[in-house]
């Protein structure tokens, strides 16, 4: 089970509505996505409680070979979406304990001194151990045990644990990662150990840990989660909690883990959950948020491709520019379809240092950083638009302006399956090395990016996508208002680079392929040992 943020609490006499469903079937294994929400049946009113997605793998059979699931094929443009998304987070979900070790050993995070604190309380003082019987109702069909029942279980002497650290009635908030790592049938006796890791000023991580046992035999480690708890006034408002002394060694060591994973929910929040208007554009780039930035570049491309109510703006010579206005963001869309395969056109574009020689808004881009074979970071520098846009009557004079400058993350990932587009995904970060200079006005990009779509004759739909930031606007104002068709030219230009560079020789003709088919890795290949080792050579 993935991350879980409840949003908000379920009281005595409101109706809860679950909602699950099926979004993608990988080899052996599925992600199902679950919509948890309240009613109140006196006041008609509805909320939101939370939104998990789960992974569940097959049952071995009696052979003992694991059963290959029958892929999945979306029905919707919102199913289409989730299908694709969901080979992001399997990315994501497969890199976590790597990033937690990568923060500890590399020292990224500050090194708690948990000593310092005298009146803190001991954690051998929170220690929680209860024992459950496994009973008939608490299993399945499969005479397993439910995971939900042993999920409350853990939930209640986690509530214990944190209760004797800060002597109040602890709400749970989220729950980091549960992972089940094996069954347990019916007469096992669970073994439930709960701990506190550690306080922070308005939260407590809980580490709980479940293992199963007969009457014979050694304990099974069977699940592990990691719960935070925080605790409200009367009021609603959050209090502030009182500190925890460790035990030498081992209580150490999950104190530390404690402020690496508290991190890495911070850096998630504030990637990934936070409404894009609600957080600076450039997110600062480091090895330790690299994943969820390349999640949230490619995912944030793809939901904004989604978006229905696309109105045609203008038109010339089959290019098209459609505009979408949502609120205070000003999107557009620039499609067009060309006389290259796919593949081939996806090899092009996404080298973005070779988009000066067929794009007047790119003066110059070099690339910064190769961080793996799917993520790039680039300077891209473009004229300057304080006079007037490109290709408008004052853009003559835009060289008494300031050139603007772009660092920009590159993500690419190739089609998951028959109608998956190819995607190439655009977002600006801040990177220490290359700070805002005088020379240049820096500038910023929320969403951009390349889908590249097969379509019949062995042709190819390129649409180029941008949320419009202050500084991207002035580029396409006039084409929007119909005053110019730079967007003409510029797509003209793209599909005279793509004719051009349609042939390769026989060595680019094999990379190409292998990069179009390898572009989002194991992730569609379906082939887990791939998947292991394409994962664990990710330089984070």
């Amino acid at each position: 089970m993935d991350d879980i943020h409840f949003e908000h609490t379920i009281s005595v006499g409101q109706v809860v509505n679950i909602k699950a469903k099926v979004n993608r079937a990988f080899n052996t294994s599925m992600e199902v996505g679950i919509q948890v929400s309240c009613e109140d049946l006196f006041s008609d009113r509805h909320w939101r409680v939370c939104h998990a997605y789960a992974t569940f793998v097959t049952q071995r059979s009696n052979t003992g070979e694991k059963v290959i699931l029958k892929a999945i094929v979306p029905q919707t443009q919102k199913e289409q979406v989730e299908y694709s998304l969901a080979a992001e987070r399997r990315r994501v979900r497969m890199l976590h304990d790597d990033i937690i070790k990568d923060l500890l050993s590399r020292g990224s995070i500050q090194q708690a001194d948990s000593s310092a604190v005298n009146d803190a309380m001991p954690a051998e003082r929170t220690r929680v151990e209860s024992v459950e019987l496994v009973l008939p109702p608490h299993t399945n069909h499969q005479v397993n045990t439910f995971g939900g029942q042993i999920m409350a279980w853990m939930v209640n002497v986690a509530i214990i644990a944190a209760s004797r650290l800060c002597q109040a009635h602890p709400t749970l908030r989220t729950i980091d990662m549960f992972t089940f790592r094996g069954p347990s049938q019916i007469g096992d006796r669970l073994l439930l150990k709960a701990i506190v890791n550690n306080a922070f000023k308005n939260s407590i991580e809980v580490g709980v840990r479940a293992e199963a046992y007969q009457e014979e035999g050694p304990n099974r480690h069977i699940n592990s989660a990691f719960m935070i708890f925080e605790v409200l006034d009367n009021h609603g408002k959050l209090c502030t909690l009182p500190r925890i002394r460790p035990e030498p060694l081992e209580g150490e060591r999950r104190f530390q883990e404690a402020i690496a994973r508290k991190k890495i929910r911070l850096d998630r929040k504030y990637i990934i959950s936070c409404k894009q208007a609600e957080v600076p554009l450039s997110v600062p780039w480091d090895p330790r948020n690299q994943v969820y930035l390349s999640y949230n570049n490619v995912s944030a491309l793809k939901m904004l491709a989604a978006r229905k109510k696309w109105r045609l703006s203008s038109e010339k010579d089959k290019v098209h520019l459609y505009t979408l206005e949502q609120k205070s963001v000003l999107s557009f869309r620039v499609e067009a379809e060309v006389d290259v395969p796919a593949h081939r056109a996806f090899c092009l574009l996404a080298e973005l240092s070779n988009r000066p020689s067929w794009d007047t808004h790119y003066q110059k881009c070099e690339l910064i950083h190769r961080v793996d074979a799917d993520d790039f970071l680039y300077r891209v520098v473009t004229p300057s638009v304080r006079h007037g846009g490109v290709g408008s009557p004052t853009s003559a004079k835009e060289g008494e302006g300031i050139l603007q400058d772009f660092i920009l993350l590159a993500s690419k990932r190739g089609p998951c399956g028959s109608g998956d587009p190819y995607v190439i995904a655009l977002r600006s970060v801040s990177l220490p090395t290359h700070p805002p200079t005088e020379e240049y006005n820096r500038g910023e990009v929320l969403c951009a990016g390349f889908t590249i779509l097969e379509t019949k004759n062995n042709m190819s739909l390129i649409s180029y996508y941008n949320q419009a930031s202050p500084e991207v606007l002035p580029y396409i104002s006039n084409d929007i208002a119909g005053l110019s068709s730079s967007f003409y030219h510029t797509f003209c230009s793209c599909s005279q680079y793509l004719t051009r560079n349609r042939l390769q020789s026989a060595s680019e003709e094999q990379t190409c392929q292998y990069q179009a088919t390898h572009t989002e890795g194991p992730m569609c290949a379906n082939e887990a040992d791939r998947l292991f080792v394409a994962l664990r050579s990710t330089q984070l």
